[in-house]
């Protein structure tokens, strides 16, 4: 092969993501259904609708605002809360035991995000469905399933006499949650006689449960959801061939957006999506065009990278700031989800290995894929980094 021709597709390979995707500016949004249950078999289920899962790709569209929600018009608040019921009833399938599946009656209203009051302009509004009601006699457990056609994950949360239940589950199209034991508050039958059950009081193995729920959910958040992160490492993996500034790189960008990520779930930091979200585009134009300019690993490239991740772990957060997350279970929810971020950096920079390591001189590698590769993620990094300041 020529490197023209070579040239061309390697072209194509870089430019064609960013055709489909280059506008992909947000995590795609997670339907969380919260569970409360007392005893006596009281108990009241919710399910919060983010209005950009309407959108046709939810990763391009921008939350609504509590001010761009006090401009929308009586009709298209009623379509929103229609559009909210329909999306329920077909992505998420509810399930008492051994009564089977059930159709809860929700009501829909507008609210806050994650039960937050809706205090400025910027505040995220969503869509509740809330439905109380009493235990029926002889109903044993409760449980969920993401519906196969859903193209968003759902989690499954709950609380026990006002106490968080320790596991959380996220569940991809198509699985089904652990059934939650709820003979402790209803009396009906022991605890024992309800196989593969989990008890109210969280049973053993909700931590590796928890941890393998939440990577699942932060590899998605790279891969697919997370096309901007992608090209950040793979500008990482574009300054050169050696493995060794590779390594220092990706360990100095993972040390740091895995405190930032730690520290805004464990609520110590707090950050609005508009800075943290142009910076981070930013950080991608900065560190491709820095391959072309100055294709040198020093000290000074890893003390960039590392500023950069402290603003990435910003952007991660967001994966995790919407749900409500127990105290005994933030630590393997957190863990979990970094360690499925990590999973999806690798799998980058082993594709991007795979694809590249075929080219043995370095001059080619560099003039037909360091520079043209570079130039097109910083072109990238540019233009997300104009449309964010705009607020698009």
């Amino acid at each position: 092969m020529t490197p023209p021709q070579f040239l061309r597709r390697l072209g194509f390979l870089f430019l064609l993501p960013l055709l489909f995707q280059v506008a992909r500016a947000h995590p795609i949004p997670d339907i969380p259904v919260h569970g409360n249950f007392e005893a006596g078999g009281k108990a009241f289920i919710r399910v919060d609708v983010n209005p950009r899962c309407f959108d046709e790709d939810p990763t391009t569209a921008t939350s609504l605002t509590r001010l761009l929600f006090s401009n929308l018009s009586k009709e298209r608040k009623e379509q929103l809360l229609k559009n909210a019921a329909e999306l329920v009833k077909r992505d998420v399938e509810f399930y008492l035991e051994p009564v089977g599946r059930i159709q809860p009656d929700f009501t829909f209203e507008f609210s806050g995000e994650a039960g937050h009051a809706l205090e400025t302009d910027d505040s995220v509004v969503v869509i509740s469905g809330k439905w109380p009601t009493q235990i029926p006699s002889g109903v044993t457990g409760w449980s969920i399933r993401s519906a196969p056609e859903n193209k968003l994950s759902v989690v499954f949360e709950n609380e026990i006499n006002g106490a968080p239940h320790p596991r959380v589950s996220v569940l991809f199209p198509g699985e089904r949650s652990f059934t939650l034991d709820l003979t402790e508050l209803t009396g009906v039958l022991p605890r024992e006689a309800i196989p593969g059950s989990i008890p109210a009081s969280g049973g053993s193995g909700h931590v590796a449960s928890t941890i393998w729920s939440f990577a699942k959910q932060g590899f998605g958040h790279v891969i697919p959801a997370g096309l901007d992160h992608i090209l950040f490492v793979l500008g990482l993996f574009l300054l050169g061939r050696s493995w060794k500034p590779l390594l220092w790189q990706v360990s100095a960008f993972t040390l740091a957006h895995s405190a930032t990520l730690a520290l805004v779930t464990l609520g110590q930091v707090n950050a609005s999506p508009k800075v943290v979200e142009p910076l981070i585009a930013a950080s991608i134009a900065l560190v491709a065009f820095e391959n072309i300019w100055k294709p040198v690993y020093s000290l000074r490239r890893l003390l960039v990278v590392f500023a950069f991740g402290l603003v990435h772990g910003l952007g991660f957060a967001g994966g995790l700031n919407d749900l409500t997350i127990p105290k005994g279970s933030l630590l393997a929810a957190l863990g979990g989800f970094n360690l499925g971020v990590e999973a999806g950096q690798i799998a980058a920079i082993t594709l991007a290995f795979l694809l590249t390591g075929w080219i043995r001189d370095d001059t080619v590698y560099r003039r037909y894929v360091a520079v043209p590769g570079s130039a097109l993620i910083g072109l990238a990094g540019l233009y997300w980094t104009v449309q964010r300041l705009m607020g698009a």
